[in-house]
């Protein structure tokens, strides 16, 4: 095979992707992890500083240009239209989107739950990455080509007597993706979620930080262990190149074996 270029099926070169919620945790280690496979990275949360700080790191890394920093408030709909046209106006267009940033305002049974929480995990969960994959998908529809990525979580999947609603959130997402995978497929825009088990980040250090959950999941775990971000970050490299070219509609699970018990 001498005198050909070997094209990695990881390979994302000339890609653009936003990554939201990614200054710290699953969608840090995501946007450093595409940018280590070629792409060029948005960071995106709230807080600017946080976000310009991974933005550097991946710059020092991967050379100047690779990242750069818009801050977005997933329950403003506008910011999400922000979002997007920065990220147009200076890379010229998206090719991925990661769905990453959550909330999760309560932690406890459903009987206890406010009203006002529970809008919030239901908007910010939901309703905010539909908006999301609504700006950026007619330029994916155009070139007939995009890879969106929403991380849901196992609690979509089982019960939990404290995450009750945040879980409802996450369920959605699997139908988010298997619904806009049929209508978007045509166009070869691919719509995937990625479902964690428990990941020792910042958004999840109620669970690992008590003893008696974190005894719990890793004994009932077939690993014995809970996982990192970066253990995420494979696949969404994997979804969102060549790879994953033929994988919609699809949650894949990352969890340790939690769910195969």
């Amino acid at each position: 095979m001498s005198g050909e270029t070997s094209v990695s099926l990881f390979d994302l070169k000339g890609k653009v992707a936003i990554i939201t919620g990614s200054s710290r945790g699953i969608g840090r280690a995501i946007a450093e992890r595409m940018a280590e496979h070629g792409a060029k990275v948005v960071i995106s949360s709230r807080k600017k500083e946080p976000c310009e700080e991974v933005a550097k790191a991946i710059n020092a890394a991967r050379g100047a240009g690779t990242a750069i920093v818009i801050p977005a408030n997933i329950s403003s709909k506008d910011d999400m239209k922000r979002l997007v046209d920065e990220t147009n106006k200076a890379f010229g267009k998206v090719d991925v989107l990661v769905c990453n940033a959550a909330s999760n305002p309560y932690f406890g049974p459903m009987a206890g739950i406010q009203d006002d929480q529970f809008r919030k995990i239901l908007d910010n969960n939901i309703i905010s990455s539909h908006w999301l994959i609504q700006l950026v998908v007619p330029q994916m529809i155009a070139r007939k080509d995009g890879a969106i990525i929403i991380v849901s979580s196992i609690g979509g999947i089982r019960g939990t007597p404290v995450l009750g609603a945040y879980g409802i959130s996450k369920a959605a997402d699997f139908a988010l993706a298997r619904n806009l995978a049929i209508e978007y497929g045509p166009h070869n825009v691919r719509v995937n979620c990625i479902a964690p088990g428990l990941i020792k980040t910042d958004f999840a250090r109620a669970l690992w930080e008590n003893p008696q959950t974190l005894k719990y999941v890793t004994d009932t775990t077939p690993l014995r262990r809970i996982g990192e971000p970066d253990e995420i970050a494979g696949a969404a490299v994997f979804l969102a190149s060549a790879a994953g070219s033929y994988t919609t509609g699809q949650a894949i699970v990352i969890d340790g074996g939690t769910t195969v018990r």
